[in-house]
């Protein structure tokens, strides 16, 4: 007996895969067949006759009849004895055997054909054939045209939901299962890398979090005291601030079944389905218990209810708000499933969903301070070829107000721009030039400018440059340039200090260092040109946070008529008079205009010294703090200067305060460049 070897040992070629059946077979082979059979003549069919071989076969006597039917052709029978003559061999039998018809005759006139017939049967000496009416229908062909249609349309609805699935992914994307969650499980067979240790900073939301994991591995040491596991974190911060990735990392260390869905996964076109995919994801939590459940970006269903008047009570998003607040905390009780979810818009969330008992902590994962920045440059410099020059210490003085997304994107950027200029490793200058295109954009040195506007556009940056020099409160300057970058046509760059709260001197110093440029305009031209537009927007901003909100001003008083809760939003009315709006706008305006009185007092005192700066910067189109310096001297208030690599190496790490709950005075951003839009 012969012994099937394939598929065994080695070299062997396996037997091929059948091909699994599918139902849909069926359906196909039963369409083809009803379709065929619409085409299929049985019995080898009827012979096609013209009207001379009908006409002979009347003036012989050989028809036995003709039947007419529904007008449009006739059937020719012929008599069965003479169906045996020579002539007639090749028809004999006619269409579904001996009863079918010998001939078909397809008629143009029903009635010039019974006339025809009639006419070549008058000399005839057989019985006369008279002919007969006959009305069939065709059953398949007519259920054919109404069926046909309806499957094209159930085929295309089946092919379209089907493409949706795919796109949709997972249980929720089949039609049958459209209110299943679509929640992605981190499970024993599915483990996450991150952990802990690749999350540099955010030292306070760790020790958070790595207590809610610490909750979920050692329950017993927290539930023998009476205390109960808290049923939610929310984290709450900045876009880029690590929020996803922290989750990603108690994903990795709780080593516990971790549900991971957005909030908009839960909003769908079909009315209902939003509360269903909630109902089932924690369906699904419970059986995994205990377990972690992360919502990101949980203002996608979590905001404020009643707000948005334009769709009414009974909003998707609303319904699915309720269904989340009943699950988190209702007559149900979810033991071992903890809720976190991450935000960067708190303010508009739902009070129901911060209560206590839901959310029960708040976590804020804030931009990075100068120590974690650090760490946050040491973990993504990690893969790059970096030289001795760029230091990290350096770089992140570099960086205030940048968030870790943004460091990550320093990091990469520096490595593209070395590859371009074709070196082998990345060094300081390379940081630097990532550092100014993510700031201000890519240079753009093919720009057509003429010789006045450059000249214009140079004393308007030397006026900056200047005003802050000689201003005690005003950020200290990087560099500036007259090189197109983005959309500025001059920019300067400045280094704020990191600082919690701010007086009215600092900020009247940064308005006069903003109005630099149009007072150095005004002095040096006798008039003043749109490229201020930027700095003009920034000061009346300015103005108006210190005279309305931060009640830095002495007509208005201490009275604050900012709204932390943002409900102002929504509201047609001011929480002001309209006496009072007066006096705001008299304020604002007196307030811009001696702080641009100001800057225009100091560059008159220092207008050859300001002329000396921007032909500086007219021959070599980039200046920087040490250019300053040798025109002013140093700064007038500082008793020592210190040098960059004194600062990096003697300045003493910063206390951390505590932060409290102010409205934000644009201290602690990214030193954004000066647009010029001429």
């Amino acid at each position: 007996m012969a012994e099937n070897t394939q598929g065994k040992g080695k070299g062997k070629t396996a037997l091929p895969k059948k091909p699994k059946f599918n139902f849909y077979w069926i359906y196909g082979g039963l369409a083809i067949l009803f379709i065929g059979i619409q085409f299929i003549n049985f019995g080898g069919g009827a012979k096609e006759a013209n009207w001379g071989e009908v006409k002979i076969m009347l003036q012989d006597g050989d028809v036995d009849k003709i039947v007419l039917v529904n007008k449009e052709f006739a059937e020719i029978f012929i008599k069965k004895d003479r169906l045996s003559e020579p002539k007639y061999e090749k028809v004999q039998g006619g269409n579904f055997g001996a009863s079918g018809p010998n001939y078909i005759y397809y008629i143009t006139s029903p009635d010039k054909f019974e006339e025809k017939v009639e006419a070549s049967q008058i000399n005839s000496s057989y019985d006369k054939i008279y002919i007969s009416n006959s009305t069939r229908k065709n059953w398949g062909g007519e259920l054919l045209g109404w069926i046909f249609p309806i499957l094209i349309l159930v085929a295309a609805w089946f092919f379209i939901m089907r493409m949706m699935s795919k796109n949709a992914g997972g249980a929720g994307g089949q039609i049958f299962n459209i209110g299943k969650s679509k929640a992605q499980l981190f499970d024993k067979g599915a483990s996450v890398t991150i952990n802990f240790n690749d999350v540099a900073g955010l030292e306070e939301a760790k020790i958070e979090v790595m207590e809610i994991v610490d909750f979920l591995k050692k329950p017993d040491k927290y539930t023998q005291l009476g205390g109960k596991i808290p049923k939610g974190a929310l984290l709450v911060g900045p876009p880029g601030t690590g929020k996803t990735l922290l989750a990603k990392a108690v994903a990795g260390e709780a080593k516990v079944p971790f549900f991971s869905i957005s909030g908009s996964d839960f909003v769908e076109m079909f009315v209902g389905v939003g509360a269903s995919r909630v109902r089932d994801l924690f369906k699904q939590a419970k059986e995994k218990a205990p377990c972690i459940v992360f919502i990101d970006e949980i203002d996608a269903i979590g905001r404020a209810r009643g707000k948005n008047a334009m769709t009414g009570a009974n909003d998707e998003r609303e319904n699915t708000l309720n269904q989340l607040l009943t699950e988190m905390d209702g007559f149900a009780t979810n033991t071992g499933v903890i809720i976190l979810a991450a935000t960067n818009r708190a303010d508009i969330l739902d009070r129901a969903l911060m209560r206590a008992g839901r959310f029960d902590r708040q976590i804020h994962v804030e931009l990075p301070d100068l120590e974690e920045r650090k760490a946050i440059f040491n973990v993504h410099m990690k893969p790059l070829k970096v030289n001795n020059t760029a230091k990290v210490d350096f770089l992140a003085k570099q960086t205030p107000g940048f968030s870790g997304a943004d460091i990550a994107n320093v990091c990469n950027e520096s490595a593209l721009i070395c590859a371009r200029k074709s070196k082998k490793i990345i060094d300081k200058q390379d940081f630097m030039d990532a550092i100014d295109r993510i700031i201000g954009g890519l240079e753009k040195r093919n720009k057509i400018i003429s010789k006045q506007e450059k000249k214009v556009i140079a004393f308007h940056e030397s006026g900056h440059a200047s005003v802050s020099w000689l201003l005690e409160h005003a950020h200290p300057l990087v560099k500036v340039t007259i090189v197109p970058r983005g959309k500025a046509l001059g920019a300067a760059w400045y280094l704020p200090e990191e600082r919690q709260i701010t007086t009215f001197d600092q900020m009247f110093d940064e308005m006069c260092a903003a109005l630099g440029g149009r007072a150095s305009e005004e002095i040096i031209f006798g008039k003043v040109s749109t490229g201020a537009l930027n700095d003009l927007e920034k000061v009346t901003k300015q103005a108006f946070a210190m005279v309305t909100y931060f009640g830095l001003n002495k007509e208005i008083g201490n009275i604050s008529y900012y709204d932390s809760s943002g409900q102002s939003e929504y509201s047609f009315h001011k929480p002001f008079s309209e006496k009072t709006a007066e006096t705001i706008d008299k304020e604002i305006s007196k307030l811009v205009e001696k702080a641009y009185q100001k800057a225009k007092t100091l560059l008159t005192k220092n207008k050859a010294k300001l002329e000396q700066l921007a032909n500086i910067l007219l021959d070599r189109e980039v200046i920087f703090s040490e250019d300053l310096e040798s025109v002013f001297g140093k700064r007038p208030f500082e008793d020592k200067e210190k040098t960059e690599e004194e600062i990096i190496h003697t300045e003493p790490k910063k206390k951390k305060v505590a932060k409290k709950a102010l409205p934000k005075t644009n201290t602690k951003k990214s030193p954004k460049p000066k647009e010029d839009k001429a």
